[in-house]
């Protein structure tokens, strides 16, 4: 009888044991998990930023020079197809992860485009309104490369606690998924030529 009972408590605090550990492990997911959320929130509040700068841009480069009409709307489609995407379940499903990261790719490639073409326009180019425009795209997209490296970094560490044995087994069984990456455009690994 004192056996049983000495096999009984031993299976209980097992038991009590996995529990505690499964618990652990499962809400240290969440927190991560919690924590790509609010990097992907700040990826999305920076998006937004140049989003809403850009019709700003576009209007003091129209009304200061006989601006390339093709250009402005390159730069005003991207901006529309940025603003079509649904955003829901962006981070849940790659394809769309994919979809968003390359319509902000046509996006910022479109504004590259833009900046080059106003190197023309000398009286653009000292426009004090559009300095100022230029000045906040610019801070901007350091903004934006700042908050997608923090997201990568949240994704990453989210990523491997969930791969890592034995707190996989723990990710598959509570439904925890792997997150998309920001990769880098592509041609970013070639340097632009600059010619005089």
């Amino acid at each position: 009888m004192k056996k049983s009972w000495i096999i009984l408590i031993v299976v209980v605090i097992v038991l009590l044991l996995f529990g505690r550990w499964f618990v652990s492990t499962r809400n240290s997911f969440v927190v991560k998990d919690e924590a790509v959320k609010t990097a992907w929130s700040q990826v999305e509040n920076v998006y937004q930023r140049r989003a809403d700068l850009i019709p700003n841009l576009v209007e003091t480069v129209k009304g200061v020079a006989g601006f390339e009409r093709e250009t402005y709307t390159a730069v005003t489609e991207a901006r529309s197809r940025v603003n079509n995407i649904n955003m829901e379940g962006v981070l849940d499903d790659p394809g769309k992860f994919q979809q968003f990261q390359a319509a902000q790719g046509e996006l910022s490639s479109a504004l590259s485009r833009l900046m080059v073409v106003v190197e023309n326009y000398p009286q653009l180019r000292a426009n004090q309104n559009f300095l100022n425009l230029q000045a906040q795209l610019e801070g901007t997209e350091n903004r934006i490369a700042v908050e997608r490296r923090r997201f990568n970094e949240s994704a990453r560490a989210y990523n491997t606690a969930i791969r890592l044995f034995p707190g996989s087994i723990v990710a598959g069984m509570s439904g925890f998924g792997s997150r998309a990456y920001f990769e880098a455009q592509e041609g970013a690994e070639e340097a632009p030529r600059v010619q005089f």
